[in-house]
This record gives C-alpha cells, structure tokens and sequence, in this order.
C-alpha cells in the first residue's frame, strides 16, 4: 500500500494547544487536510476537498509515533494527547493500534474528536476502546438536518449513526462528550430540537455540549445563535449539558520556539494569508492554523477577505 506521508516530510502533530475543553491538547493529525466524511457548512477549515468514506492508514504509523514521543519528552505541559486535525480521525485504519501504542508510552489520557459517521462500524468502535475520552459529535436527528448542516458522504444516514453511538455507549468504558454545533435557522428549530434531544437521551453521553459558529465558518450563511438561546436549550437538555466555555488560561512551559508570538509578529508586519505564514516560517498548515484560531479568539487578529483570499491583519 501507498502511503501520503513520508515524501512531504509531514508534521502530524501540532500544539500543545489552548483548547476550551481539554487544557493543553497536543493536536494529532492522522489525514490528509480536509479529508472527511462531511463538507459542514460551518467548518473553520473551509469546504471538503475529498469527501471519502473509505478507510485506510494513511500515514506511517511509526512517523506519527517518533513525532509523538519527541513532543511528550519536550517538557511541554500536555493535558490531553487529541486526535483531531483537518479530517475526520476514524478514517484512518491505524488510530487504535496509535491510541494503544500511545499508552504504552506515557499517562497522559487520550481523547478522539470524531463526526461519528464511521461510529456504526464494529472496527471503528473497537479501535476507540483505548481511549480515554471520546467527543463525538451529532448535529442533526433526521436525515433532513443532517444534509443541511453537515452535507455528507451520499452513502451516510443519520438514524444509522444515532444507533452506532447507542451501540458504543453500552461497549465503551471511557467519557463520552456528545458535542452538538447548532447553527441559525439549519438545526435549530424547536421540532428538531426536541428529535435531538430524543436522539442524545438513547445515547446517554456524559456529559452534552452544545457549540455554535465561532469562528470564520465554510459558508458565510452559516449565523451562530445567541447565548440567551444558547441557555435556554442547556436547561432544556439537562444537568448534564453544558455551553463550551472559553478557554480556561493555565500556565504553560514554553517550547523552545515560539510559534505564536512568531506568527503575530509577522502578521503585526502586513496582511498576510494562511500560505504566507506557512512559507515564511516553515511550517505545515495545519500546525498554523491552530494558532490563528487561538489569535482570533483572543481578538489580538482579526480575519479580511480581499478577492476571494483570507487575510490576517492585526486589530
């Protein structure tokens, strides 16, 4: 089998990196940039360029491993070890055997974003049993929703999934964190609200989170609710549910390069785009646009488009 890595030298992981939920997460990126079974409209990363179902070890799993252990031994204050990334993780035949191999090595507890979409699959749910914690996500309840917010693969259906998640529920001894992305006028009308809800009650997660469009989304379309509706939908899921709070600052040894007060810098300089960034320090994409994020979210950068392009500029 081909694999897409080691001829581009890729940078699997990225970080650690403020997260609103896990502290400092290491980000591990085990696919290719948007590689995924969705094309959400809400999608910080922007449009799906391959929408695949398929699943195959994309990467060297001894790469991803080597650049893994390196991190951990920096020092470095690491919360959680995160497989996340520009793709959806479950793609990837090798994340169980990553998530064992990752345990044999250090306590640090491992967490998967997922979609969810893969999670009916037996395999898939027996290569997240290592985990620590699992956040899957479920945005609609019908399959009406589920093409509106999150356009997926043709082959996916929603009831299929909702059942995959039952199934991983009862099988699954670790946390389970149901996020839920709501976006205005796409998933958030009261009937759909309460088959959601519905559909979150025969999962049984332990604990529900509900986010909403924050940053720069795929679709200019896509509008993010308000935090009085926000609240008004946490009673309406229960004591369990939560709104994701920002990030929580705790104090973090530095890395022997700083990567965010290097890529401020250079924004502090002129407008400049993702790939500016990227060939001026070096650095792969994915590993940037984390920091970005986090530059957006503290308002110390503010994000233009100009001709079709994103710029960052400085506030």
């Amino acid at each position: 089998m081909s694999l897409e890595q080691d001829k581009n030298h890729t940078i699997h992981i990225y970080g650690p990196v403020p997260s609103r939920r896990l502290g400092f997460s290491l980000g591990v990126d085990i696919i290719p940039f948007k590689t995924c079974s969705l094309d959400c409209i809400y999608c910080q990363l922007g449009p799906t360029s391959r929408k695949t179902i398929r699943r195959k070890e994309y990467f060297s799993s001894a790469r991803i491993l080597s650049q893994i252990k390196k991190k951990i031994s920096s020092g470095q204050r690491i919360d959680y070890i995160t497989f996340s990334g520009s793709g959806e993780p479950t793609l990837n035949t090798a994340i169980g055997k990553l998530i064992r191999e990752i345990k044999k090595i250090t306590s640090i507890p491992v967490a998967v974003l997922t979609n969810s979409t893969l999670i009916s699959q037996k395999s898939v749910r027996k290569a997240l049993m290592a985990a620590d914690l699992v956040v899957p996500s479920l945005d609609a309840a019908t399959q009406e929703a589920f093409a509106q917010v999150n356009r997926p693969h043709s082959s996916l259906n929603i009831d299929k999934i909702i059942k995959g998640l039952q199934m991983f529920r009862q099988e699954f001894k670790g946390s389970i964190w149901l996020e839920i992305m709501l976006v205005k006028g796409v998933n958030d009308s009261p009937s759909h609200i309460r088959k959601l809800k519905d559909a979150v009650a025969s999962i049984k997660p332990d604990k529900i989170q509900l986010n909403t469009v924050i940053r720069p989304p795929a679709e200019k379309f896509a509008r993010p609710l308000i935090l009085r509706e926000l609240e008004k939908l946490k009673k309406l899921f229960g004591e369990n549910c939560e709104i994701i709070a920002e990030f929580d600052k705790k104090a973090q040894i530095p890395a022997s390069e700083n990567l965010e007060r290097a890529i401020f810098s250079l924004i502090q300089r002129r407008p400049v785009t993702l790939s500016d960034i990227s060939a001026s320090l070096g650095k792969h994409k994915n590993e940037i646009i984390k920091y970005l994020n986090f530059l957006l979210e503290e308002d110390k950068i503010k994000l233009v488009i100009h001709k079709g392009l994103k710029y960052y500029e400085p506030r």
